[in-house]
């Protein structure tokens, strides 16, 4: 059996950044992947693996969006690793989309995996000190799209939007670019 963290590297070594912040996380991600002696785990205060879904419908028109609660912005679904995922970051980001929608979801058939990289820090609270997440992000379809729920424990909103609408309340540059590669992803197939 692969270790989480070889199948971890390898799943990044094979990723194309689109720019040069990316092409700079993923470096740092390929170096915390093996400098990190538990890289899936909250328990890693500097930093820890995470894993998202940008979630579209079956026609790749609309996309998912919550608002997060905690961060007061709205972004795809996503979150931390669970023991159950076992390492396997499509397996997180398929367990947090169907958390936070209600949907069943499944990987895009022809999107690359991973889609889009990104570190992003996390404020300190209560108990967490500031740290890093190394989010790596999926092009998720939901299988049927009424089931679209929201979850208070999850998020304060959810919502299906056009892609232009998604790109309006995406407030930083790499969340505008994970949406335009998945909405690319999403129309081409």
């Amino acid at each position: 059996m692969t270790a989480p963290s070889t199948s971890l590297h390898a799943l990044l070594a094979h990723h194309a950044p689109t720019d040069a912040k990316e092409r700079e996380d993923l470096a740092r991600m390929l170096a915390f992947a093996t400098e990190l002696a538990r890289p899936f785990s909250r328990e890693q205060e500097r930093a820890h693996f995470t894993g998202s879904a940008v979630v579209v419908d079956p026609a790749g028109e609309r996309v998912v969006m919550l608002h997060h609660g905690k961060l007061n912005r709205w972004l795809q679904p996503g979150g931390h690793s669970e023991a159950a995922d076992a390492g396997d970051m499509e397996a997180t980001a398929l367990r947090e989309a169907r958390e936070e929608t209600g949907c069943r979801v499944r990987l895009h058939a022809r999107a690359p995996r991973p889609l889009d990289v990104d570190i992003h820090t996390i404020p300190a609270r209560k108990t967490e000190p500031e740290h890093l997440h190394l989010d790596v992000r999926f092009l998720v379809v939901a299988e049927n799209p009424e089931a679209l729920v929201h979850d208070p424990n999850e998020s304060s909103g959810v919502q299906w939007l056009t892609w232009d609408e998604a790109l309006a309340r995406a407030d930083e540059a790499p969340l505008r670019r994970l949406l335009e590669k998945a909405r690319g992803a999403a129309r081409a197939g």
